[in-house]
């Protein structure tokens, strides 16, 4: 067996374990239509998904259509948002890409990346989970967990997230791609933490690189350590 078909084998192991672990795998941003996830994950940018949710439903009140948006402006839009940080900049993006999107796609949001990257404040992390999310396609979104628990495992050995996007395009099944990377957020929430990863409870740990390297601390050893050292 090949380095690739390795890292396939081992891809495919990663899947079934989240499968099994996280059943339920979707998106925690609350939607309605496809300019609402999009606006969505923008505003998501250095914020937590769930102040987003707490913002959106003001916002997607005043403004139900994409017309709203554009016959509003970036400071009036900036008044709805200000609690997710970079309040400007995202009102801003918003504002640009709801009226681009009127003027060069019809009022549509694209169904490709190459065309969903074409919009202001739109990087690929975004295009592909709307591709994956709205439109059914193969996706794999290079968040801070899929790149962090991807490295870990030994499925890249990259940083830059297209980098890691590339290797993992390579080693999913395209069917499971999508899932996949909403089951390493939860589990990157839940497990596998950036600072203190608790291997010991994670599902992946037979075959992980991370744990192999350094070590998971076995709850019974850990425990009958401590006894030891009991006067």
């Amino acid at each position: 067996m090949n380095r690739k078909e390795k890292a396939r084998a081992k891809a495919q192991a990663a899947v079934l374990a989240l499968e099994k672990e996280y059943p339920g795998a979707e998106c925690s941003l609350t939607y309605v239509d496809p300019l609402q996830l999009l606006i969505s994950v923008r505003l998501a940018a250095q914020c937590t998904d769930a102040r987003v949710n707490m913002v959106t439903p003001a916002l997607f009140a005043r403004y139900p259509t994409l017309e709203d948006y554009c016959a509003s402006s970036p400071e009036e839009i900036a008044g709805y948002i200000r609690s997710c940080g970079l309040y400007k900049s995202k009102a801003r993006d918003i504002f640009l890409l709801c009226c681009k999107l009127r003027d060069e796609y019809g009022g549509v949001v694209p169904d490709t990346i190459e065309e969903l990257v074409k919009l202001p404040g739109v990087g690929r992390k975004t295009a592909n989970l709307i591709v994956g999310d709205v439109f059914g396609k193969p996706a794999v979104v290079t968040d801070t967990h899929c790149i962090r628990i991807s490295g870990r495992l030994g499925l890249t050995d990259e940083t830059d997230p297209f980098k890691v996007e590339k290797d993992l395009r390579a080693i999913l099944p395209p069917e499971k791609s999508n899932d996949f990377c909403h089951r390493l957020v939860l589990h990157g929430r839940a497990v596998c933490d950036s600072r203190k990863p608790k291997c010991d409870v994670c599902c992946m740990r037979d075959f992980c690189r991370y744990v192999e390297t350094n070590g998971a601390v076995d709850p019974k050893k850990q425990a009958a350590k401590k006894a030891r050292k009991q006067p």
